[in-house]
């Protein structure tokens, strides 16, 4: 069980080199305001432009910023103190932007948890960060957030408070309720008076990394770097006061904060906050008018879907964010005439976006260009130092004004993480690609043992341990197998001890444990012993090869 962690946040993080912040803030790239300070500003600018557009109601600038002043003084009610960590298992409405910046406003610090995270992981990261709240969707239709978040307070040193989205009869505080009684002005003025005790180049917020051992790395996203990314994602696809920005993936994972909600307010636009689900999701998308979203893996069906057409009419921009993109994809977009590009990224920092004036070449097959100038890209030989000739495949490697130094309170992984000079290592394999005169980068795969489901990293490593505790396993190995539909699944294969082990076998263990249900395999197959390589490693390949095999044999047979 991790220990408790320190209440100094910054004492489990590694700075930027003071030379480089002072470069930065001198160039421009990093301001003097917390986050909350640049919605005040921005809230200031454009009053009565809407903010939010959702299936529960459209909110203005000026009322969000009022409703979360009101809510962050509510919240310090509670006696939550600046710098207290909160842990955050919501959905996409409205409650949870109105909940995002109340925190933020509060001085208080999100953890970015999943609302499919159980208790294994909430557990050892709760712990890891030093957790005081549990802020839950008491209306999910997933599982009961309530219930859960109570059990997770059991023998927990600092997780103490629970609070709710949605708790009706619940004698539980609710954000739509908190603060909302208390003078607007004198709101305003509590919360002036705590950002004034912030550092705009603190700690802001905590997201997760995919992980590649153990439950997911602690991410820390300092106020005027964080907010440096979303501007500059914003203004790289010309977005203004008329865009409407519509989002589908979870909102409070990086890409929804950065691209979605911080990115459409810090240039004045309005965020179309929709659910997953396309049949809910793009009827609202089409009647708020939106111009430009995102699509993830598990969302690309979506130009297929019978509810698309209606909103190409103000749609403009499609970006697509995921594995390789199918030209099936990219030539349905061209047949609808709506420019498309592409978006990488990775919650500890590095963007690349394609630019507006690539050809459609460098749109279909490239993720295009680092999102700043200041952004620096090498690739070098899979886990050495040496740059890789121009043309070759290398491991993608970067640091720059938004990419962090290393993970919260994890030097000795940080050491494996980073090259000696900074360098985050990505475990992405790239090449640099000149298409048309112009160098674009091209992901070609990745280091990493990872799972990609739908944009959920699965952790492999954590996955064969978790198998492996089933009492009748004696090894385990996980690979992705491919899908149509969320790109990978997870495939297990098993030595057992004789005794025959079903899926239902494997779903029952992990209930049991309390995992999150995207980690669970969704396929076994049962075998004597692991392929070796010469080596002794365990051959991924060859089990990767014989499950995609095997799929695509099922595919082929006649009915």
């Amino acid at each position: 069980m991790a220990e408790q962690a320190p209440r100094d946040i910054a004492a489990g993080c590694t700075p930027y080199p003071p030379p480089l912040v002072q470069d930065y803030r001198r160039s421009g790239l990093w301001g003097n305001d917390t986050i909350s300070q640049q919605l005040l500003r921005v809230a200031r600018t454009h009053p009565d432009q809407p903010a939010v557009i959702s299936a529960e109601g459209t909110m203005s600038f000026a009322g969000l910023n009022r409703r979360t002043d009101q809510l962050a003084v509510g919240l310090r009610s509670l006696g939550l103190e600046p710098h207290d960590r909160v842990l955050l298992q919501v959905g996409n409405q409205l409650s949870t932007v109105l909940a995002w910046y109340g925190l933020l406003k509060a001085g208080l610090i999100p953890v970015c948890t999943l609302d499919a995270h159980g208790g294994h992981e909430i557990g050892e990261i709760s712990r890891r960060v030093g957790a005081v709240g549990h802020l839950v969707d008491a209306g999910s239709q997933r599982r009961d957030l309530v219930t859960f978040a109570r059990a997770q307070q059991d023998g927990h040193p600092t997780l103490r408070q629970i609070i709710t989205l949605g708790a009706d009869g619940l004698d539980l505080p609710a954000v739509e309720d908190l603060g909302s009684d208390i003078d607007a002005a004198d709101a305003a003025e509590e919360v002036a008076a705590i950002q004034r005790t912030l550092d705009p180049d603190g700690v802001a917020v905590l997201q997760l990394s995919g992980g590649t051992t153990g439950t997911p790395k602690v991410i820390p996203r300092l106020h005027a770097e964080y907010w440096y990314n979303a501007e500059a994602y914003a203004r790289a696809w010309n977005w203004g006061r008329g865009s409407r920005v519509g989002h589908m993936i979870p909102l409070v994972h990086n890409a929804g904060i950065t691209c979605a909600l911080h990115a459409a307010h810090s240039v004045g636009a309005a965020l179309v906050l929709a659910t997953p689900v396309l049949d809910q999701a793009l009827p609202l998308l089409a009647r708020a008018g939106t111009t430009d979203v995102l699509l993830g893996h598990g969302h690309w069906s979506a130009v297929e879907h019978p509810a698309f057409a209606p909103l190409t009419r103000s749609l403009r921009r499609v970006i697509l964010s995921g594995a390789k993109v199918p030209p099936g994809l990219t030539k349905r977009l061209e047949e609808a005439d709506i420019w498309f590009g592409q978006l990488f990224g990775m919650g500890e920092g590095l963007f690349t976006i394609t630019p507006l004036e690539a050809p459609p070449a460098a749109r279909a097959s490239t993720v295009g260009v680092p999102l700043s100038p200041r952004d620096e890209v090498v690739l070098l030989e899979p886990a050495g130092d040496r740059p890789v000739p121009d043309g070759e495949v290398g491991e993608l490697c970067c640091r720059g004004p938004y990419t962090i130094r290393g993970y919260y309170d994890a030097a000795e992984h940080n050491t494996a993480a980073f090259t000696t000079d900074g360098y985050y290592r990505t475990g992405d394999l790239a090449a640099w690609r000149t298409i048309e005169g112009t160098s674009h980068l091209s992901i070609e795969g990745r280091i990493k043992d990872l799972v990609n489901r739908g944009g959920e990293k699965v952790n492999v490593a954590e996955v064969e341990g978790l198998l492996v505790d089933h009492p009748r396993v004696r090894e385990a190995a996980v690979v992705s197998m491919p899908d149509a539909r969320l790109g990978e699944r997870a495939c297990a294969y098993l030595v057992t001890d004789g005794q025959p082990v079903d899926l239902q076998d494997v779903q029952a263990h992990f209930r049991r444990l309390d995992v999150a249900k995207f980690k669970w395999p969704e396929r076994i197959e049962l075998v004597d012993a692991l392929p070796r390589t010469l080596v002794g490693k365990v051959d991924k390949r060859r089990l990767r090869d014989d499950i995609t095999s095997k799929l695509t044999t099922t595919t082929e047979s006649p009915a």
